[in-house]
């Protein structure tokens, strides 16, 4: 993926990069801090910035004088040959929302699907993350199956697809 920047805060700029493996220790903190339970455990964050059919995407607001912050990441899953790519997991540090990290990540992630020839996004949310289910369904997403159950402490799951233009 391209490096790209934009305006997110005065006198910050906000860049969107793969993860590497220097990142390993901001995303597990930024894991615990954005996540009550189900949260991501260190080597599977380690797998997912080195797995061929994963990408593991970045968000790192960089201040003048100030080294970059990590503040959001997100990660996809692909299969091969498959028309489809998962989004697993979409964090943004609790101390940074509202600034629409959340739906700089998504754009990222669906211009990452379609990178790779993928002609819909699909993820899971929970069915009390009302400010995640706003931004999926502002964006265009629909929703089309319900899973019971699906997290630790038991709620349900909505699934949501999105068809990609490309």
């Amino acid at each position: 993926m391209n490096t790209s920047a934009a305006r997110a805060e005065p006198a910050q700029d906000l860049v969107l990069r793969e993860a590497g493996i220097d990142d390993l220790d901001a995303l597990v903190a930024l894991e615990h801090a954005a996540f009550q339970s189900d949260r991501a455990e260190r080597r599977a964050i380690r797998h997912a910035i080195r797995s061929p059919s994963m990408t593991l995407l970045v968000a790192l607001l960089a201040e003048r004088g100030v080294p970059p912050l990590l503040v959001g990441a997100a990660t996809l899953e692909r299969r091969a040959n498959a028309r489809s790519i998962r989004l697993s997991s979409i964090a943004v540090s609790p101390a940074r929302s509202g600034l629409g990290l959340g739906g700089r990540l998504l754009s990222a992630c669906e211009e990452e699907g379609r990178r790779h020839g993928c002609d819909r996004l699909r993820l899971e949310v929970r069915a009390d993350n009302a400010a995640g289910i706003r931004l999926y369904e502002r964006r265009g997403y629909r929703r089309f199956k319900v899973v019971q159950d699906y997290y630790e402490d038991g709620m349900e799951a909505w699934r949501y697809e999105k068809l990609l233009e490309t």
